[in-house]
């Protein structure tokens, strides 16, 4: 894996983009003696000035992804009709397919135990020793971090919310605690993110689609198997994966402006400015 200079997602030292867009290099003679020109707007959209373009998309993708999962939030504990009249009915007649077809039953408890939180814990933990083991402290902090204060997160907002799982007749499946958000889906999202991301530099064309493809189909069918198996509403899975979405982009503007505004970052600036 391809650690060097720290880059989430990035191909190395060489100028190439990250996630969040633009190179680690910043261009001669984009020094701080230029930091006033062009009003702080400029600042933001100047693609001179790296950091600033990047950590605005970032906190502009953050923004956007928690806008719908506060109004969610909102609409749940306010128990807004619509809504649960949605919540209910997806919930019954998936439930019913369920009591008819043991086999499928059978299929989605497979899905859901096989990514199950734990399971997505242990594999970012692999990947952070991998990451230190390969001279990556910042990345493997990244990751370490993205994991735990997304989980962490999502067992704030269960003891908050409160609120009740599906009480269905004949349950073929049975899960304790508060429904919102789904835990699962959450650290599905939080794991295939991490992990995507941190392949990327490994992955060349066609194959970063295929990435992002599998990742989705994961997250997205855990998220159905817990709806499908009645442990969660559908807005309890919904509020997961844009929470996890949420997260990483919360967790990688932060680590975005920790490695452009490090030690490193300066002195390559002050030999470009040479």
């Amino acid at each position: 894996m391809s650690t060097h200079g720290d880059h989430i997602g990035s191909h190395g030292d060489q100028g190439r983009p990250n996630p969040i867009g633009g190179s680690d290099q910043r261009r001669i003679g984009d020094s701080a003696g230029d930091a006033g020109t062009g009003g702080w707007l400029g600042r933001r959209f100047d693609h001179d000035r790296s950091l600033g373009l990047r950590l605005t998309l970032a906190t502009a993708a953050v923004f956007l992804v928690l806008v719908p999962f506060t109004l969610l939030a909102v609409l749940v504990q306010t128990s807004f009709g619509p809504l649960n009249d949605l919540d209910e009915g997806v919930a019954r007649d998936l439930h019913t397919y369920a009591v008819a077809h043991p086999g499928w039953v059978t299929f989605l408890q497979a899905w859901t135990d096989v990514f199950s939180p734990g399971v997505w814990r242990v594999l970012v933990g692999l990947a952070v020793i991998w990451l230190l083991f390969r001279r990556a402290p910042r990345l493997a902090l990244w990751a370490a971090t993205t994991i735990t204060v997304g989980g962490l997160l999502g067992v704030v907002l269960k003891a908050v919310t409160v609120r009740a799982r599906p009480h269905l007749p004949d349950p073929v499946s049975l899960e304790p605690g508060s429904s919102f958000p789904s835990g699962h889906a959450l650290n599905a999202t939080l794991g295939v993110g991490v992990l995507v991301l941190l392949l990327l530099p490994l992955l060349k064309g066609r194959w970063r689609t295929v990435a992002w493809v599998v990742a989705a189909v994961i997250a997205l069918g855990v998220a159905y198997t817990r709806v499908a198996l009645g442990v969660h509403w559908v807005s309890d899975v919904v509020a997961g994966v844009v929470l996890g979405v949420a997260v990483i982009a919360a967790t990688t503007a932060a680590f975005e402006t920790w490695r452009l505004r490090g030690p490193c970052s300066s002195t390559r600036r002050n030999v470009a400015a040479r």
